[in-house]
């Protein structure tokens, strides 16, 4: 089994290193690169995983994961590229994949050795918990296979799926910036129940609990759909759901008609198109 290289222990870092552990990877196939020392002990002692400087976590890994913070991709990725270029010679097939945010499959082709499989990852904060999604973009030198390979490590901290980079701006503003306009709308409904006359202990159980039923519900929905092999491109579970839990003149419209004269839709549309332009607006590209 190729051994893992995690260059970065952060929270995304550790998350992916958790993952792979709960998965049953074997922590002797897995080593974590973190340049402070106090981090570096910490997970030492809670994952009993070897740590190592960059050079010495790269150089004998098959997959080589870079999960640093965007101003430590140009020196991180430069360490890398210097162990990579020796294990040229020795005939050692690596994968780098990165997760860091902004950092485009091209600014690690123009400096890692020529023909370089580059996979980029656009994972999100439920990935912390294992429930994660991630969007899975290939390089130009990247197989099939190889694709495949990153897809079934990272279905460890949740679900998988490929899109072409170009669309990675459109996954973080949907995916990744997400959990924050969910926790923002739970965080509205509790206060509207604690004025409307809940305790904010019971407002909050009621509002995460009705939060994670519904995701159940659709999950539901979208793995039968998927099991019985139908078309889900032009699935409208949500809007059927939303249906399904609203009956004419009721309570549940009542409620729904103010979200639309509030202009929820038009605000959820403009959040997402923020994000977008400011995703492409941090890039670090090639140049």
């Amino acid at each position: 089994m190729a051994r893992i290289a995690i260059i970065g222990g952060g929270s995304m870092g550790e998350a992916i290193l958790a993952g792979l552990l709960r998965a049953g990877r074997q922590v002797k196939d897995l080593v974590v690169s973190e340049r402070m020392p106090e981090r570096a002990r910490y997970l030492a002692d809670k994952y009993s995983v070897r740590v190592a400087t960059v050079a010495e976590a790269a150089e004998t890994a098959g997959f080589v994961i870079v999960a640093v913070k965007p101003a430590d991709a140009d020196s991180v990725v430069a360490a890398i590229a210097e162990v990579a270029a020796r294990a040229e010679t020795d005939t050692v097939e690596q994968v780098f994949v990165t997760v860091v945010a902004g950092v485009t499959i091209g600014f690690y082709e123009s400096r890692l050795p020529a023909g370089s499989p580059v996979i980029r990852v656009m994972p999100n904060a439920p990935a912390l918990v294992g429930a994660g999604v991630s969007a899975l973009a290939a390089g130009r030198f990247a197989t099939a296979e190889q694709l495949s390979d990153v897809s079934e490590l990272f279905q460890c901290v949740g679900d998988v799926l490929t899109v072409p980079e170009s669309q990675l701006d459109a996954v973080t503003a949907v995916s990744g910036s997400g959990p924050a306009y969910f926790f923002l709308f739970v965080e509205a409904l509790v206060d509207a129940a604690v004025a409307s006359g809940l305790s904010r202990a019971v407002a909050t159980d009621l509002a995460v609990q009705t939060m994670a039923g519904s995701a159940a519900m659709l999950l539901d929905r979208l793995d039968n759909q998927r099991a019985a092999a139908t078309d889900i491109g032009l699935d409208t579970s949500p809007a059927r759901l939303r249906a399904m839990v609203t009956s004419p003149g009721g309570t549940t419209a009542a409620g729904l008609r103010e979200l639309e004269r509030g202009g929820v839709r038009s605000a959820v549309a403009a959040a997402v198109d923020a994000a977008k332009t400011r995703s492409e607006q941090l890039g670090i590209t090639s140049e």
